[in-house]
């Protein structure tokens, strides 16, 4: 039986920089996605309260959801990536609540687009529907259904073109 949890979302503080990082680390096979971040903070990408996190009733640090500056052609959009959430509280709704502050916020913030290169099963639900159907794309192959894109305003539909990464994406 699942158990359903109350879980809160905050922009990230400094002081939560560390434990993000474990976060991110163990819900990986490997450190990349944790650099990826670390990078990601240093970078012109990186959009100041678009850094995610959920935390249970006590205040521990579950999942994170990060939201950083990319292009699709020349039309200012966001990338969803990563999400993550600690190992043993996954598919307990932590990485939806992350995920969905981080878009409340990127709306809030006036941000009309979002990206996604992730599981064709889960994102959908926020919205995310296959990018090339809008005739978005990458420049690297990936598979089809993985690149996702939504917009957070019906007022502007989603634009086409590439999408172009911040450079730590390395794409």
């Amino acid at each position: 039986m699942q158990t359903h949890h109350q879980w809160f979302t905050r922009v990230e503080t400094g002081a939560d920089i560390p434990t993000i990082r474990d976060i991110v680390r163990a819900a990986f096979d490997t450190s990349a996605e944790a650099d990826l971040v670390d990078a990601l903070r240093a970078d012109p990408s990186w959009i100041g309260g678009l850094s995610l996190v959920s935390t249970d009733e006590h205040g521990n640090l579950v999942g994170h959801a990060l939201l950083t500056r990319c292009h699709i052609d020349d039309t200012p959009a966001l990338c969803l990536a990563p999400v993550s959430v600690r190992p043993g509280r996954q598919k307990s709704g932590a990485g939806s609540a992350a995920v969905r502050a981080a878009l409340t916020a990127a709306k809030d913030m006036g941000e009309h687009y979002v990206t996604v290169l992730g599981h064709p099963a889960y994102y959908p639900r926020f919205g995310f529907t296959r990018a090339s159907a809008r005739g978005i794309g990458l420049t690297v192959d990936v598979p089809d259904e993985a690149l996702m894109a939504m917009t957070l305003d019906a007022a502007h539909p989603l634009p086409t073109g590439t999408v172009r990464y911040a450079a730590p994406f390395g794409i």
